[in-house]
């Protein structure tokens, strides 16, 4: 991606992250967010990633409310960002939080587990004294 690219995406992420928040739309979510945008190298379409903290109905209608405003969007995005042609924007739920959420999970959970196999084993973590046996 060129420098170009990364700033314009970048900007276009800026403007509709303000513009999302001030959706007037009854079903928007109130944790809806822009998490990351990628213009094509022509800048004529725009996959914008979103994010929703929360139910499953809470998400289906984040999706809904912003495929449905999409126009205005592209049309404020217009009005605000000098470009040749304003990207076409395609919205793309972003599952890499809830994804991280997982992660974090499991990790716990083989840690936990780690440390109840020591202890039944009777091996209690030792400290690590190899600096006590180094002779200067």
């Amino acid at each position: 991606m060129s420098n170009r690219e990364v700033r314009v995406s970048w900007e276009v992420k800026r403007i509709l992250s303000e513009l999302v928040r001030d959706l007037k739309d009854p079903r928007k979510p109130t944790m809806l967010s822009i998490t990351d945008v990628k213009v094509t190298r022509d800048f004529s379409h725009a996959n914008v990633y979103f994010s929703v903290y929360g139910s499953v109905e809470e998400k289906e209608n984040g999706r809904l409310v912003l495929e449905s405003s999409k126009g205005f969007l592209r049309r404020e995005l217009g009005k605000r960002i000098r470009l040749r042609k304003v990207p076409e924007l395609h919205m793309l739920a972003d599952d890499s939080i809830e994804r991280g959420f997982v992660m974090d999970a499991l990790i716990d959970e083989v840690i936990s587990n780690d440390e109840m196999n020591r202890l039944k084993q009777g091996d209690a973590p030792e400290a690590d004294n190899s600096d006590d046996d180094f002779e200067v």
